[in-house]
């Protein structure tokens, strides 16, 4: 069969019900694999359900309408269950089924064993594995040298060789937003799209798996190469702001800086946010962010107590988060800190510990996370080990939701300080001083919290009625 009319697809599984609904934005890792394959001459689309309402009826339509040999789906672990659905459409349409994303990486014999519609599990970073994998359709028969996947022969699971990862970012496509509807990527009506200028964490959080999904060297493009991106982006596809997706933007201080002179040199005037962490950034180099329109930075604070900090392998310490917090806000950006609850060793004193650490260095927004055991990570391997009662529901996965009971720690104490603490935090007096920041200062994220925190208080009033 010629390659030229081989097709694949791409699908990002519908949202169901229960499944927490996050601002629509666009599949970064479809896309970039929808680019390697259309650089390489294959017939590629990308069905983003839950962009176009999709539910899994209109999916199977879909598909049934292209007869792709081969359909991808990218999943994280709330959505799991939507995946798996949308796999046994893909197979009654005769294609073979990959599947991919954090869950997949990390649950690959678990799924291949419980659903018979998923052929193959594609670990880590997927373009070069699905390239190959591709270039072995239709039947997918000889695979067992391609590194980076599982798969079934016979009542075996086969788990090949961890692929080695993409040196040369520089050389890959940029993604392919052309399959996407990309005018639908709105937050609160800006054009927001996404860019990862590096992959790969050298740091090694407990609650994370980012350094496994991508390595533990930071591997990072060239300025000029996201540069060029950021013009093509503004250019191209009108956007209005971006959202850097790498896990630590300024990790090396000095390319962050080139970047940011770039930014201000060819004159690419988008607001943009990014997140890194407390012992990698200077005054300097924020001011310098600041002067190229970065408007937020989110810093991972994960606990106000330096034990807890330590049992979640967070090497910063108050005073390098309280300067760093300091320094972001003199630049004029708006300050975001996650904060970690719940994790095991948390005791109500620790917890209450990091809610007034928050408080003390007001940021002005707060993730409150509770401590979520995802596959792969140290801490679903600590809670099994400790025999603590943990849920299965895939769709209560997002840190929004207790998972797991610490009997030292009863999650329902937990939530009732982490609802207790928001309900203080987003205030009348809030919404006042980031409308002002937003709305009289330009600032692209106090605009979202202005109208996010009104809508949290609108909420609480109704809710007493």
């Amino acid at each position: 069969m010629s390659t030229t009319k081989t097709k694949i697809a791409f699908v990002t599984p519908p949202l169901e019900e229960r499944v927490a609904h996050h601002p629509l934005f666009p599949p970064l890792g479809l896309a970039y694999m929808a680019a390697i394959l259309e650089k390489n001459n294959f017939d590629v689309r990308i069905y983003d359900c839950p962009a176009n309402e999709m539910d899994h009826v209109r999916l199977k339509t879909e598909l049934e309408t292209y007869q792709p040999s081969i359909v991808g789906i990218g999943s994280m672990t709330p959505t799991i269950e939507s995946a798996l659905k949308s796999a046994q459409i893909a197979k009654e349409t005769g294609a073979k089924v990959l599947m991919g994303g954090p869950h997949a990486t990390f649950a690959d014999k678990e799924i291949l064993s419980g659903e018979k519609a998923v052929d193959i599990i594609v670990r880590g970073e997927g373009e070069e594995t699905v390239l190959e994998l591709v270039k072995a359709a239709p039947n997918l028969q000889k695979i067992g040298d391609i590194k980076g996947i599982t798969f079934r022969k016979g009542d075996q699971i086969i788990r090949t060789a961890t692929r080695p990862f993409i040196e040369n970012l520089d050389a890959l496509p940029r993604p392919a937003y052309k399959y996407l509807p990309i005018d639908k990527y709105r937050i609160t009506g800006r054009h927001l799209l996404p860019v990862m200028s590096s992959r790969g964490c050298p740091f090694q959080c407990s609650f994370c798996v980012a350094s496994q999904m991508f390595g533990q060297r930071f591997r990072a493009r060239s300025p000029k190469n996201v540069l060029d991106e950021l013009e093509w982006l503004r250019d191209e596809y009108g956007a209005e702001g971006i959202a850097f997706q790498d896990d630590t933007l300024t990790f090396d201080r000095k390319r962050a800086f080139e970047i940011c002179e770039g930014i201000i040199e060819r004159k690419i005037n988008l607001p943009w946010g990014c997140g890194t962490r407390a012992d990698v950034v200077t005054k300097e180099v924020l001011d310098k962010m600041s002067k190229a329109h970065c408007n937020e930075t989110m810093f991972g604070v994960e606990s106000g107590c330096p034990r807890m900090r330590a049992v979640l392998k967070k090497g910063v310490s108050n005073e390098q988060i309280e300067n760093a917090i300091k320094w972001t806000k003199e630049a004029g950006i708006f300050v975001t800190v996650s904060v970690i609850l719940g994790y095991p060793g948390e005791t109500k004193e620790s917890l209450q510990e990091t809610l007034d650490f928050v408080r003390k260095i007001e940021p002005d927004d707060v993730w409150l996370c509770h401590a979520t055991p995802y596959p792969g990570t140290y801490l679903r391997e600590l809670v099994e080990k400790n025999g603590w009662k943990m849920s299965e529901d895939w769709k209560l996965y997002n840190t929004m939701n207790p998972i797991f009971e610490d009997p030292e720690l009863p999650a329902k104490k937990i939530a009732e300080m982490r609802k207790t603490f928001y309900n203080k935090f987003y205030s009348p007096r809030y919404i006042m001083r980031q409308a002002v920041k937003g709305y009289f200062k330009g600032n692209l994220y106090s605009k979202i919290m202005t109208r996010t925190a009104t809508n949290y208080v609108l909420w609480r009033i109704k809710s007493r009625l």
